[in-house]
């Protein structure tokens, strides 16, 4: 593929994930890993979509506030993801294909069924420290991977039963404090190239676009209705993604 289709596929990709991402507050790397390696390797993907994943949660993490406070809030869990992370994104970088999008496969349909079906008790706050470190481990290991580990953190932030704001406040740090650690291995491993980072600078316009319209969405629209259809579409992809796999 040429730069310019590289860069017509990605603007779309990027387009649709962050309008999800305005609305949820998460799912810009489910939803473009998703639609994007339907035409290319999966880690081709992951390192067109670094730097928006970047910019657009610091973005979201500073419009929301309070930043300080949600960082000291979830520390072991950044501490642990960022670490784990950077491990698995070094130990695996010979892995084939066939298991990145086997592994993609699962984080999507993991994150699709946490979010249609399960209705998680509320976590205890005596095991809100451990647990964190246990979900970031977890995320770690399936972000180092595949570079996504939505579904471990909305485990643990449901659990937690908070309110709409600081969910998309969490979210836009967790998925920050894994974006930075992916982005230092990819580097390293040589995935993240010069033309890469270029191409994924210019992205980060499509994907504020699109982040500034589910915002919109958010507070006009029934944010539910729109949160289940895109799920339902994750739930095709990620069997999509397993079928690559395993075929």
């Amino acid at each position: 593929m040429d730069t310019f289709d590289l860069v017509l596929l990605s603007s779309f990709s990027l387009l649709v994930a962050g309008t999800i991402k305005g609305v949820a507050g998460l799912g810009l790397p489910t939803a473009s890993a998703a639609i994007m390696t339907l035409w290319i390797a999966p880690r081709t993907a992951i390192a067109l979509i670094l730097i928006p994943m970047l910019v657009s949660n610091f973005w979201q993490v500073w419009r929301m506030g309070d930043v300080i406070g949600v960082m000291r809030r979830y520390a072991p869990l950044c501490l642990a993801l960022a670490v784990v992370l950077f491990v698995t994104v070094s130990l695996s970088a010979t892995a084939p294909d066939r298991v990145i999008f086997l592994v993609l496969g699962i984080s999507i349909l993991s994150f699709s069924v946490v979010n249609l079906l399960v209705d998680l008790p509320k976590l205890p706050e005596h095991l809100d420290r451990p647990a964190q470190v246990v979900a970031g481990s977890i995320a770690g290991v399936l972000g180092g991977l595949s570079g996504i580990w939505a579904a471990p953190m909305v485990f643990y932030l449901t659990a937690r039963q908070i309110d709409k704001d600081e969910f998309i406040r969490a979210t836009g740090l967790l998925i920050f404090a894994g974006s930075v650690p992916l982005a230092v291995g990819y580097v390293q491993q040589g995935f993240l190239t010069s033309e890469f980072a270029v191409v994924g600078t210019v992205m980060i316009v499509p994907t504020l676009i699109g982040f500034s319209v589910g915002e919109r969405i958010r507070k006009g629209w029934p944010s539910d209705k729109f949160r289940r259809i895109f799920l339902y579409l994750f739930l095709v992809m990620g069997l999509n993604l397993l079928r690559r796999g395993v075929f």
